[in-house]
This record gives C-alpha cells, structure tokens and sequence, in this order.
C-alpha cells in the first residue's frame, strides 16, 4: 500500500498552525470535512496537477472546491507561512539545510545608496492626423441611415 499524502508526523506539526473551525450553533447543511482530508486533498491536488473540479469526493478528502476554499482561508489565516518558518526552523536544528546552495533575493534587501529618480518622461503632443477608427465608423454609419422596419 502507499504511503500515507499526510503521515502523522507532518499532521502533528500543521495541526496546531490552523486556524479553529468556525462553529455554527444551528449546526446546518452538511458536516465539515476534516481537516487532515482537506489537507490530503490540497496536497493531492498540487502534486498530481490534477484540476481542482476533478478532484474526486469519493476519496473522502472533500470536493476539489471544499479543498480550494479551505487552501483560500488557510492562505489569508497565514498558515503557510508560519509552517515554512517552523519546517526550516527543524530543517536548521538537524542541521539538513545547506547554506552554500543559498541566495538572496533582491527584493528583500535593500539598496545602499538607494535607486535614482527617473528622468521625467516628456509627452507627445496631439496628432493632427485622424485616428484609424475615424474613416470606417463613418462608413458604418452610412448603412444604417435608413431605419429598419418594425416587425
């Protein structure tokens, strides 16, 4: 049999990183997918390349729109961030990242003397020849001078 998409390993480190389920009291429509399924499902989904409306409820982790929504709520909760701060946090601790293969991105440092003001960028003035547009529309409106018949 494979192996499990969400080992109890990885459970236990994304866990306690999602945010609680909203609770309803009135407790209608259907049950919440859990979500390790949820997370089985989103992991399914971006390894395989598969499209998220074929993702198939059978398996048990949800629709593919169940998984969208709650890969849409976890982005905008942040989970994803704090859980790649806590796997190169561990991947630091056992000393398994290697610093050689690393870079900066520029985007995030900043520049020492700071950027040059660009020159200001002079306009062109009005053309005096008519747009490309001018000579058909004019034509266009020549066949529909008379009015059509009522029906």
């Amino acid at each position: 049999m494979a192996a499990p998409l969400v080992s109890d390993e990885l459970w236990a480190v994304v866990e306690p990183l999602l945010p609680p389920p909203r609770t309803d009291k009135r407790k209608v429509g259907r049950p919440r997918v859990p979500d390790r399924g949820c997370l089985t499902g989103i992991i399914f989904v971006l390894k395989t390349g598969l499209p998220w409306e074929y993702l198939p409820a059978e398996l048990g982790w949800g629709s593919g729109m169940t998984c969208w929504r709650r890969l849409r709520d976890w982005q905008a909760a942040g989970v994803w961030d704090r859980l790649h701060r806590v796997l190169l946090d561990r991947l630091g601790q056992a000393d398994r990242i290697d610093w050689s293969r690393a870079s900066a991105d520029a985007a995030r440092v900043p520049a020492k003397r700071g950027a040059r003001t660009p020159a200001r960028i002079r306009r062109t003035g009005r053309s005096r020849g008519r747009t490309t547009t001018w000579s058909w529309s004019v034509a266009a409106r020549r066949w529909r001078s008379s009015p059509r018949p009522r029906t």
